[in-house]
């Protein structure tokens, strides 16, 4: 398993190489979000610390490991000049980050499905280069973006949680909040990974007591997540038990503070250009991301047997998939909100998206509720074998990440999407393979119309690209 690891690594890695020379060849200077990074990286290479660009948004974490990373190496070298912390330089860095993810990937794996013997290395290898090709993420290995570095924090921090380092994750978790804000929500998830794990004992210990046969956490009826709610509440409620939870989850608390205490000292979570980026309650991101992860794992959730059994679902079940559906057309209804790059950026996908999706008829966004429904149920479906407190954790998590966005950006999912793949029950062998190809083929699709047709906007000489 080691040497397959390694070979897969190695020839993942060989392959960006490949696709970063060719875009790098291509795409020779910054280009779109570049244009402000590399000019603030570049400043920071000079020793400039206290120059800022206003229109960042992002904490200075990713120019601060590519000033720690490219300065050291250009010492050992002989690099001097307009080489160090060059554009080519700078995108370097990301992909150093890939090969880091790539690892974490495998490691997140190999720990959350330990307990099941029947997982081969072979499946744990081919999901990590699935998951290492997740198109959305691959893309912006390529580009001086937060993304990569965002994602490898996180990533090493919930790896630190799961292996009872809550020191190092926290710490962990603060480098990556560092390079995007919002990943204070999954500060919160590692936190909230232990708090699950103690009241799933507890929860345990709870049913042992009643003699009841099977744990009612993983039977998901209305009436046992009320049941699991009151346990909640009277759990959380007991000093003693709020005692133990805040001793396992201390470097987590300190950490959060720390993030309150920058929130009111900075007037707000964004750095800069606040006009563009103003938290509102935008719920139909939840449905949009649903959607996301339907089309990115597809072989997973879209099966002719899940569909027959949410079909036996919803006769079984007619009263509450009908206000559930109700609830959603409200939502839709109350809380669309259409941000104005993704009305006039017609470089990103979502631009057309929104254009050929939601455009072409006021009710097209209602229409597509009986599919969100599914999605809904289907992904919760797939998470049937985590606990219901780490499921109610997660979602609270994925609310809070997603909801707040005013933006459609695909870029947003990249995390929450993730950390459910990592999560669900391995696949067979054949679905992995149908996901791994079905990766591949998208990153060819994009890379190609990115680096090949290429257009031009009427009023800028500049050459635009098609891009996530």
């Amino acid at each position: 398993e080691a040497y397959g690891l390694s070979g897969a690594v190695s020839g993942a890695f060989l392959l960006s190489c490949l696709l970063f020379a060719a875009v790098s060849r291509q795409q020779r200077g910054p280009y779109m979000d570049e244009v402000f990074h590399v000019p603030q990286a570049q400043a920071y290479c000079r020793g400039r610390f206290l120059q800022w660009d206003p229109m960042i948004t992002t904490l200075p974490g990713l120019y601060l490991v590519s000033v720690g990373v490219v300065k050291p190496a250009a010492w050992l070298f002989g690099w001097t000049g307009s080489v160090v912390c060059s554009v080519g330089m700078l995108r370097f860095i990301n992909l150093l980050f890939s090969a880091g993810n790539f690892y974490l990937l495998y490691l997140l794996l190999f720990r959350i499905h330990q307990k099941n013997k029947a997982v081969s290395g072979f499946q744990r290898i081919l999901s990590t280069l699935t998951l290492a090709m997740f198109p959305t993420l691959y893309f912006f290995t390529f580009l001086y973006y937060t993304d990569p570095g965002s994602v490898f924090f996180t990533l090493f921090a919930y790896l630190m949680c799961l292996y009872g380092n809550h020191k190092t994750s926290a710490l962990l978790g603060f480098c990556g909040f560092m390079f995007r804000q919002t990943n204070i929500v999954w500060t919160v998830f590692c936190a909230g990974n232990v708090v699950a794990e103690k009241l799933n004992e507890a929860w345990k210990t709870e049913l042992q007591k009643k003699k009841d046969e099977k744990i009612s956490s993983k039977k998901g009826s209305f009436s046992d997540l009320t049941r699991t709610l009151q346990f909640l509440i009277k759990y959380l409620i007991s000093p003693k038990n709020l005692v133990t939870v805040i001793a396992l989850t201390w470097p987590y608390i300190i950490l959060v503070t720390v993030f309150f205490v920058f929130v009111f000292v900075n007037g707000g979570i964004v750095v800069g250009d606040r006009s563009s980026h103003e938290a509102c309650l935008h719920f139909p991101q939840l449905f949009y991301f649903l959607s996301f992860t339907a089309f990115f794992s597809f072989p997973h959730l879209l099966t002719p047997a899940k569909v027959r059994r949410f079909l036996l679902s919803l006769r079984k079940h007619p009263v509450q998939y009908s206000l559930v559906t109700v609830f959603s057309l409200f939502l839709i209804w109350k809380f669309t909100y259409v941000h104005k790059y993704l009305l006039a950026d017609n470089r990103h996908y979502t631009f057309y998206v929104w254009r050929k999706v939601f455009q072409r008829h006021e009710l097209v966004k209602y229409v597509l509720v009986p599919f969100y429904v599914f999605a809904g149920w289907t992904f919760a479906d797939t998470l049937k074998s985590k606990s219901i407190f780490w499921i109610l954790m997660y979602f609270v998590c994925l609310l809070a990440v997603t909801v707040p966005q005013k933006l459609l950006e695909f870029r947003y999912f990249i995390l929450p999407f993730l950390i459910y793949r990592l999560n669900i029950p391995f696949p067979s062998v054949y679905r992995q393979l149908v996901e791994l190809v079905f990766y591949i083929l998208i990153n060819a699709v994009t890379f190609y119309l990115f680096l090949n047709r290429t257009f031009q906007w009427e009023n800028s000489a500049e050459i635009q690209r098609f891009m996530w």
